[in-house]
């Protein structure tokens, strides 16, 4: 046990004949340990993007609801009235009539057309 412990501190694994296979092990979990820490940091990378991204979405609904209420107070009919006061123009004291136009019946006109 104290000589084991004493080999691997002094790293005698790594110079003897059969060297080889120990080293290859050593570079292949340097490898893995690379790509983990660059995949762990693309992935912070995606999660500070999803961050931004969502308070941007956030700014932009809520300008959205700004600019609709804005709008909606724009189409109230108080508001055209007194936008087209200051060009003088005034709203209609007579209302409006509804206009009904009857149509000749439409098969007996396309009967005349294919005769």
């Amino acid at each position: 046990m104290k000589g084991g412990v004493f080999s691997i501190l002094k790293a005698r694994f790594l110079i003897h004949e059969d060297a080889v296979k120990n080293w290859r092990f050593i570079v292949f979990i340097i490898l893995l340990a690379i790509l983990m820490i660059a995949n762990t940091q693309r992935y912070e990378q995606k999660v500070f993007e999803i961050a931004k991204l969502n308070n941007e979405v956030k700014e932009l609904r809520s300008e959205f609801v700004d600019r609709r209420s804005e709008l909606m107070k724009l189409k109230m009919e108080s508001t055209i009235s007194d936008k087209m006061q200051e060009k003088q123009i005034f709203p209609s004291t007579v209302p409006p009539i509804k206009i009904e136009v009857k149509k000749e019946e439409e098969k007996g006109f396309f009967k005349r057309i294919w005769q």
